[in-house]
């Protein structure tokens, strides 16, 4: 399954690591939209690797991955590298 986040909720600042929840919808089924926090987002994208989550600007999309720190955190990763996809985001 992928999901595209197209909101996040920041808490404590404004970097990657203060994403405390992000908002997304199902590519596949649009009906189906839900809110994870980032724990919650984090454990579902190791869960499997059939699991991903994208951002998307209309035109082109890129692969939200974890990185491995203390609290592990979302980022948006291209062109091999990481880049700031989540932090444009509206927020909520």
């Amino acid at each position: 399954m992928t999901v595209r986040i197209y909101q996040v909720h920041m808490e404590g600042g404004e970097e990657h690591e203060h994403i405390a929840e992000v908002a997304w919808v199902n590519v596949a089924d649009p009906n189906e939209k839900g809110t994870s926090s980032r724990s919650g987002m984090v454990q579902w994208l190791e869960e499997a690797p059939s699991h991903r989550a994208i951002v998307s600007d209309g035109m082109s999309s890129v692969e939200v991955g974890v990185v491995n720190a203390t609290p592990k955190y979302l980022r948006t990763h291209a062109d091999g590298k990481w880049t700031n996809n989540l932090l444009a985001l509206p927020r909520y």
